[in-house]
């Protein structure tokens, strides 16, 4: 027997400090306008130096569970998409499952970068549709400003937040009606933390020269998501027996205005359909579509009934699609 999956509840946090356009161009030679302009971008949260991944998880979660009006007790299973965990190891989501209380809910991590959300929702929403849990909160959380060198013109791009949803079995229309997933290893220098792990460890050379922050080919970037996403966009919709007009909203990961007005040229999918946040956030990787989900759920612009477009490009490449009946 199987089951149908929604989306209960979503909750969402975001660090209190605001680092702006005109505060970075003090130290960078950029231009505060041209990043607007260009990105979408105008004030990203950078979380405090005591401040982790698995905390502004936690507040997410205690967020969405509140709206969901339930315990921590209930859930059955905590999987948190991050591409910065606390530390190598133990996992983020075990470290959160320990700040939640005390329960025994499985928990792991997944490593998709910026369509993580999307990776861990279809894992979780499967072990949902399948019996094996009755739902799962999943987490999307991200303190990238602890892998960005502040010195590089490429820290304007991200910043810290965190997005969570419940989902659980569903029992009238609300469904995820499909989701997709997909990767292509041959592009993973294109987004890159080149030291720290098991090929670089972590050394005073890999420190002295800043290796253990990100490196990204933006051109790469922009070129993939533009590829790959409007296919992707278009086998779901086919799945489905959906046309591009049915498409109320798109909660999009949100690496720049220009990849997504191009995908929604490619798409056929008007841009006003598009929901955005960069402009307060910037790229939060992981957690931009739980983030932007939960703010146009707070806001009451997503209708019980609309159909919905989830869609994330992530290192990797990585990428994935969903769509469902809110």
């Amino acid at each position: 027997m199987s089951y149908k999956v929604r989306i209960k509840a979503t909750g969402s946090y975001t660090p209190k400090r605001i680092l702006t356009n005109e505060e970075i161009a003090k130290t960078v030679d950029t231009d505060p306008v041209w990043i607007y302009d260009t990105l979408g971008i105008k004030t990203r949260h950078i979380a405090d130096k005591n401040e982790c991944t698995s905390d502004l998880a936690l507040k997410a979660c205690q967020n969405a569970l509140k709206n969901a009006k339930m315990n921590v007790e209930d859930i059955d299973l905590i999987i948190v998409a991050t591409a910065t965990p606390d530390r190598s190891s133990p996992s983020t989501a075990a470290i959160l499952q320990g700040k939640l209380g005390e329960i025994k809910t499985p928990a792991f991590d997944i490593s998709a970068v910026c369509s993580g959300y999307i990776y861990a929702q279809t894992i979780a929403a499967s072990l949902i549709h399948s019996g094996f849990i009755d739902n799962a909160i999943v987490v999307g959380a991200e303190k990238f400003s602890m892998i960005t060198d502040w010195k590089r013109r490429d820290c304007i791009f991200f910043g810290d937040g965190a997005g969570a949803a419940i989902l659980e079995k569903s029992n009238d229309e609300s469904e995820i009606l499909t989701q997709k997933l997909y990767a292509d290893g041959k592009g993973w220098e294109n987004f890159t933390v080149p030291g720290g792990g098991s090929e670089n460890p972590i050394s005073h050379e890999i420190i002295d020269q800043n290796l253990h922050t990100f490196r990204m080919n933006g051109r790469a970037v922009y070129d993939t998501g533009t590829k790959v996403l409007p296919k992707a966009i278009r086998e779901c919709l086919d799945e489905t027996n959906l046309t591009v007009s049915d498409i109320d909203h798109v909660l999009p990961h949100q690496p720049s205005w220009g990849v997504l007005k191009k995908i929604s040229e490619l798409s056929g999918i008007p841009w006003e359909k598009f929901h955005t946040n960069m402009e307060h956030y910037a790229n939060t990787a992981g957690a931009t579509i739980p983030l932007v989900m939960d703010e146009a759920n707070q806001k009451n612009k997503i209708k019980r009934g609309d159909i919905v477009l989830m869609i994330g490009v992530g290192s990797g490449w990585t990428w994935g699609a969903s769509i469902l009946r809110w």
